[in-house]
């Protein structure tokens, strides 16, 4: 299941990294997202 939200995530969800978003000055949302993106990603590396 995480294998295929991972896949989703990154056809659907923006990359934080590739637009050169500094964490620290990052937005409450956008900590929750990539928050959101490395649970899934772990956890499908982990299957």
């Amino acid at each position: 299941m995480f294998k295929i939200l991972a896949k989703l995530n990154k056809l659907l969800l923006p990359s934080f990294t590739k637009k050169g978003l500094d964490i620290a000055k990052a937005k409450k949302w956008h900590k929750a997202m990539i928050g959101y993106r490395y649970y899934v990603t772990t956890r499908a590396l982990d299957c």
